[in-house]
């Protein structure tokens, strides 16, 4: 009879630990199985009043590259957007988009509005592509070395701080490889 007054209140002393420790982990840090694997096989159709759309092959060229996953219903796009703009324009390193879950028409009025930083942008129209890369939701980034290796992701809008201390040191890193 005792036993069943301490069940409520040991319970609720487990749960509550285990949100505590929820609370003091850092949601971006979603771990990748794809960090250190080749890109997934993938060709994309560029997007409406583009001329280069994206395939797995165009980041197997030598050059480490981000690729930037983005909609033009995403909110969160626009925050990182002027980054990615100023990457591409600065030539820091070329930036590719894979338009997710996106109309053709939509994103391609979107990058009109906004600007286009992309070299290449592929349209993800199921998201089939997206899903083949690990995609959560977007905006996330990857970087690829020069061999198609994903080495970094980033998951979430790339704020100045994401920049400067995870993005620019990753692309670094893989330039190194």
């Amino acid at each position: 009879m005792r036993l069943g007054y301490f069940t409520p209140l040991a319970v609720f002393a487990v749960l509550a630990l285990a949100l505590g420790i929820g609370l003091t982990l850092e949601p971006r840090n979603i771990p990748s199985a794809l960090i250190g694997e080749l890109v997934p096989t993938f060709d994309l159709p560029p997007v409406a009043g583009r001329e280069l759309g994206l395939a797995s092959a165009d980041l197997k060229g030598g050059e480490v590259a981000l690729v930037n996953v983005f909609a033009s219903w995403c909110g969160a796009c626009r925050i990182e957007h002027p980054l990615l703009m100023a990457l591409s324009r600065q030539g820091v390193v070329p930036v590719h988009g894979l338009a997710y879950k996106d109309r053709s028409a939509n994103a391609a009025r979107w990058l009109n509005q906004f600007g286009d930083p992309y070299r290449r942008i592929g349209l993800d129209l199921d998201g089939r592509v997206g899903i083949d890369w690990g995609v959560y939701g977007v905006p996330e980034s990857f970087i690829v070395d020069g061999r198609g290796v994903i080495v970094a992701k980033h998951i979430g809008p790339i704020t100045q701080r994401d920049l400067n201390e995870t993005i620019l040191p990753a692309i670094a890193r893989a330039r190194q490889r």
